[in-house]
């Protein structure tokens, strides 16, 4: 095993996943087999019904439509792993396997634009009605998704190179089920100040950015449906937005807690759990959050349903 001394460089880092509890074992890794292939069928499903059905070629589900494929990435980079090990004797990974882990892991920078560019979207939707059509062009979704991808991909290349000018040393062990950053922080034996001054830096820019994006975009809607007259619309009004804002607040709310909330040796079990529902549960939820009270889709698949019936019978 490497990393037995301080002048001994480390190829391969230890994972302890869940391995606090052997005998529930079996029991974990079922529940997360089932979680990992719910999410990407969902996720699937979501992505063809809205490619094969016409009255879903709008703008917001182009982006649902991107948001769901991101899910598909995120779960694929993480849960496969995850799974891989729960049956290991030892289970390693090596270096460079852990970085790009972690650099497809950081996906999160891409959904924090592509959350703000729904948010837009349901803005210009709500309050320019008329002019929804020209200011969501067709040219201008594309250029939205296109850029949340590249500005997601180089904040997360950059901090993948300064990953590469750590140096880790020492212990090997981290009690966590995948490489995500604050425990490989701790594991190094080089001064991280610069490097975490400058992932903080880029997580404020992504996340506060995107945050504010959204907050004022709802708040322009929520003036909007308050104008609404009818007690009826303004409820309609409301649901079609809850979805997107329910996403948001669990997106968010679990990426603060796991950046932010320190890690001390009592809460890297906890923070061990949040990072299940940040990086699996959130993205088999999105397609549940978004289809449960969106009529469109509900119209969708029953329409699909009695072509099925139809071809059946």
């Amino acid at each position: 095993m490497a990393g037995g001394k301080n002048s001994t460089t480390i190829t391969k880092f230890i994972l302890l996943g869940f391995s606090e509890f052997p005998k529930l074992t079996a029991v974990i890794f079922s529940v997360f087999l089932g979680i990992s292939l719910m999410t990407v069928s969902w996720n699937m499903g979501l992505i063809m019904l809205i490619r094969m059905d016409s009255h879903l070629h709008t703008p917001m589900y182009f982006f649902l439509s991107n948001l769901s494929l991101l899910d598909i990435c995120y779960v694929s980079t993480i849960a496969p792993r995850m799974l891989s090990d729960f049956f290991k004797k030892y289970k390693f990974i090596f270096f460079m396997g852990c970085t790009m882990q972690y650099f497809f892991s950081r996906l999160d920078l891409t959904e924090c634009c592509l959350l703000a560019a729904m948010a837009y979207d349901r803005y210009a939707a709500i309050c320019n009605p008329l002019l929804y059509t020209a200011i969501m062009s067709p040219t201008l979704c594309v250029q939205m998704v296109a850029g949340s991808c590249v500005t997601g991909f180089f904040g997360s290349f950059i901090q993948l190179c300064a990953l590469f000018q750590l140096h880790f040393c020492g212990q090997n062990v981290t009690n966590h089920f995948f490489c995500d950053l604050p425990q490989l922080l701790i594991l190094s034996c080089s001064d991280t100040f610069f490097f975490q001054v400058m992932t903080s830096a880029l997580t404020v820019i992504f996340g506060l950015t995107s945050v504010l994006v959204i907050i004022i975009s709802y708040g322009y809607i929520i003036a909007t449906i308050l104008k609404i007259t009818s007690s009826e619309g303004r409820s309609k009004a409301f649901n079609t937005r809850a979805s997107h804002l329910t996403a948001v607040t669990l997106f968010f709310g679990s990426g603060i807690f796991i950046y932010m909330y320190p890690n001390s040796g009592d809460s890297l079990s906890q923070n061990k759990l949040v990072s299940v529902l940040y990086t699996v549960i959130i993205s088999m939820l999105d397609p549940v959050i978004y289809s449960l009270r969106n009529k469109e889709i509900q119209d969708s698949l029953s329409r699909w349903k009695k072509t099925i019936f139809s071809w059946c019978y």
